[in-house]
């Protein structure tokens, strides 16, 4: 059986995952949905002071506290460079980091992922863009999508502008990926590859196992089964 540890992307608490979980669950497995520092039920403790090592201590505590070995860490979004790093410090404790649609690091010494403002910031935090969500979550619609609304809360911009510098620890640190169909990751790696498919485009760039869902940049929120039989089959052993 496998344990995941899951980390929601901008905008999203452990909420996000409530569809997931039950299907993971059912299947024997355990899950441990993760709220980041000022999102979510914690978006109270928003501040200028909560930036990317705040996020990678949520997520080191999680693991430290509940005790948890041999894990699946999940990275949705942003929140790839937050389980990179974290499987970087804590490599003994994970089987695998799994990247859902989301950033993926290089496997260099040096800092990154620090991104430019590409989103209107309000104070130290940036509101979740209604174009945005347009644009990536298409298939976000009705009842889903007042949901989503209702629930979502402006992410820290320190998330986004804070890099990571990751130490040689992460290579041997195995990988596996999601990708959407509906996702700006995957059209953008396709529009550097002209003519080429996706499966042909993954192969040359991954150096682990992948699933294509056919969904926007939210699967857990449209497509909760398709995506937890995703991960499932993406876990691996040991």
């Amino acid at each position: 059986m496998a344990t995941f540890v899951l980390v929601p992307g901008a905008w999203l608490g452990a909420w996000a995952w409530k569809r997931v979980v039950p299907t993971l669950e059912k299947e024997g497995h355990s899950a441990y949905p993760v709220t980041l520092t000022g999102e979510g039920e914690r978006v109270h403790l928003a501040s200028d002071r909560v930036g990317m090592e705040t996020a990678i201590q949520d997520v080191l505590n999680v693991i430290r506290f509940n005790d948890l070995d041999d894990l699946v860490l999940v990275g949705h979004s942003f929140a790839g460079k937050v389980a990179a790093a974290v499987a970087d410090r804590a490599a003994d404790h994970v089987r695998r980091v799994l990247y859902l649609d989301g950033f993926v690091p290089d496997k260099v010494r040096t800092a990154q992922g620090g991104f430019p403002d590409e989103f209107p910031v309000q104070g130290s935090v940036v509101p979740l863009p209604m174009e945005f969500l347009d644009a990536v979550g298409k298939d976000v619609q009705g009842a889903d999508r007042a949901w989503f609304t209702s629930m979502a809360t402006p992410v820290p911009v320190r998330y986004f502008r804070d890099p990571i510098t990751l130490s040689a620890r992460f290579d041997d640190v195995k990988s596996s990926y999601v990708y959407c169909t509906g996702g700006d990751t995957l059209s953008w790696y396709l529009s550097q590859s002209p003519g080429r498919s996706a499966d042909e485009v993954l192969k040359a760039k991954l150096d682990g196992p992948y699933r294509i869902i056919e969904s926007g940049h939210w699967p857990m929120i449209t497509k909760p089964k398709e995506l937890a039989e995703a991960m499932l089959a993406l876990a691996g052993g040991p």
